[in-house]
């Protein structure tokens, strides 16, 4: 909604959002309007996309009230965006809604490099705008699509915030506060600090499942091997089914860090497949129960 001078009218007294516009409906960007929607928090929602069928099944699920495939449209008096796009699509995201923001609207968006996103925005705009909110919520599932959306999603969950010196406080405060209503913990930290951290946590972990699970398709006896997985093999690669282009676009922003950790990581493992071949059991034992220690002593901060 905007007022005559086309500048978004301020939320009223029961929502948080009048007017917000998801580009990129489908888990992440689908949870986050069910959340918002079942606190009663935003009064319109408009989706925007590239698969019609996606869209057309959101109208019909209640995530969003209609929808534009066309970003600079969709963010036609919006008070807050949200980019929910691979990262390779950030910049071509920004470069078409550039110049139909409206005055006052806030940004943000849920990239899970953040060094990229933000030389994609500075960029596109000359300089990273002031009410750009760079964020990543850290939940999710292996799936894809608004079907599997769910309002649930962020709930105890963490979101980091990685705002610059530059970014206008009260767009801060209403990005932390929808996070908030959505569930979430909300945690501020440098971009290249995020990286690193998620380089380690996250993005390492996932190439780790898809290697594995690709190097032992190719093996000969591929078929008997996968029979005969258990719960601990099902475990430790179900995020081989994550998407992979988001993932492939995950691995090249964030290479620098990405690379630092496979490089440690490489190293640890040749010093394990050192430890198996010489038959040193104190090694692995001593090994194996720093890991066990160290998970149980955090496992109550995971996710």
């Amino acid at each position: 909604m905007t007022d005559s001078a086309g500048k978004p009218l301020a939320p009223g007294p029961e929502y948080l959002i009048r007017r917000l516009t998801v580009i990129g409906v489908g888990l992440i960007g689908g949870s986050l309007a069910r959340a918002l929607r079942r606190a009663r928090l935003v009064e319109e929602v408009v989706g925007c996309g590239r698969s019609l069928d996606n869209l057309h099944r959101a109208v019909e699920l209640g995530v969003i009230d209609r929808y534009s495939q066309d970003p600079a449209v969709a963010v036609e008096g919006a008070d807050l965006v949200f980019l929910s796009v691979p990262l390779g699509a950030m910049a071509s995201t920004f470069s078409a809604i550039r110049d139909h923001l409206a005055p006052g609207a806030v940004l943000t968006d849920g990239g899970s490099v953040k060094g990229s996103v933000v030389a994609d925005a500075r960029q596109v705009f000359g300089q990273v705008p002031e009410r750009f909110v760079p964020g990543h919520p850290i939940a999710g599932t292996e799936h894809s699509g608004v079907e599997a959306s769910f309002a649930e999603l962020y709930r105890n969950r963490r979101v980091i915030l990685t705002p610059l010196s530059t970014t206008d406080p009260s767009a801060i405060t209403r990005v932390q506060a929808m996070w908030e209503a959505c569930g979430a913990e909300v945690i501020h930290m440098d971009v290249d600090h995020h990286d690193e951290v998620l380089a380690a946590t996250s993005h390492l972990p996932h190439l780790l499942a898809y290697a594995l699970v690709d190097s032992l398709a190719r093996l000969r006896e591929n078929d008997e091997i996968f029979r005969y997985a258990a719960g601990g093999f099902r475990d430790f690669t179900r995020i081989a089914s994550s998407h992979p282009v988001m993932w492939r676009d995950i691995c090249l922003a964030n290479r620098a860090a990405l690379g630092q950790m496979l490089a440690r990581f490489q190293g640890e493992l040749a010093e394990l497949a050192a430890a198996v071949e010489r038959g040193d059991g104190d090694g692995l034992l001593g090994m194996f129960e720093r890991a066990k220690a160290a998970r149980d002593r955090y496992v109550g901060r995971l996710g």
